[in-house]
């Protein structure tokens, strides 16, 4: 008997998004490195299909540095002139631009918070929100939260982040489970964020703070792909 196919999120149709979907989306990131890559891409997919930047994804791994801020930050003339004859990402001045002061600030707070982990899932307050959504109507493209996140980063330096953007790189990093309920996955990533921290990030998370411490993009869910 041929194999029945799962029911996925409506977005998921190219063989790339399905594996993509499968294996990450949704799932929650607390390390570092791993959020600014997927912070990199979303300002990338400015404007773009996600389905691109996927198929470009380890070619932007091979031109910055591995998705490593500290040696994105180090990124000087050169290296800009290097990217934009890169064919394999997009070369786009303003979006290269962006990954390197966005790195530069992403360790900024870092420094500020103890790690960018602690700063991000502060948002939520620690744990995953749940969507619940029913259907892709009812997935928003950006919602106050976002537009707070965006708010916060555009304040701190950082470029290409908009509130739908913000949204974006919430469902891709697990912030927020927008898996609708009929989705395969939606059970396995409610579990998933449910948990407040692993103790790996716990541990990071309570390393003290500096003196300074603190007192898309075409809307992906109107056009049918992931956030």
């Amino acid at each position: 008997m041929p194999r029945t196919e799962p029911t996925r999120c409506f977005w998921a149709r190219d063989p790339l998004d399905v594996v993509y979907h499968d294996r990450e989306w949704g799932v929650p990131v607390r390390a570092d490195r791993r959020l600014f890559e997927f912070l990199l891409l979303e300002g990338a997919q400015a404007g773009l299909s996600w389905i691109t930047i996927l198929k470009k994804r380890a070619a932007y791994r091979r031109a910055f540095g591995g998705f490593d801020p500290r040696k994105v930050a180090r990124f000087d003339a050169g290296d800009v002139r290097r990217l934009l004859g890169d064919a394999g990402i997009v070369r786009n001045r303003a979006k290269i631009d962006a990954a390197v002061a966005n790195a530069r600030a992403f360790l900024a707070v870092a420094a500020e918070h103890g790690s960018f982990a602690r700063y991000v899932w502060d948002f939520v307050g620690g744990r995953a929100l749940q969507g619940r959504r029913r259907s892709r109507r009812d997935v928003p493209a950006e919602t106050e939260l976002s537009r707070a996140l965006s708010k916060d980063l555009r304040r701190r330096g950082f470029r290409f982040v908009g509130p739908t953007i913000c949204y974006a790189f919430m469902q891709a990093v697990g912030l927020v489970n927008d898996h609708t309920r009929d989705c395969f996955r939606y059970r396995a990533v409610t579990r998933l964020g449910q948990a407040r921290r692993s103790s790996t990030s716990a541990a990071a998370m309570r390393r003290p703070r500096s003196a300074s411490t603190r007192r898309p993009v075409t809307a992906r869910a109107a056009a049918g792909q992931p956030k």
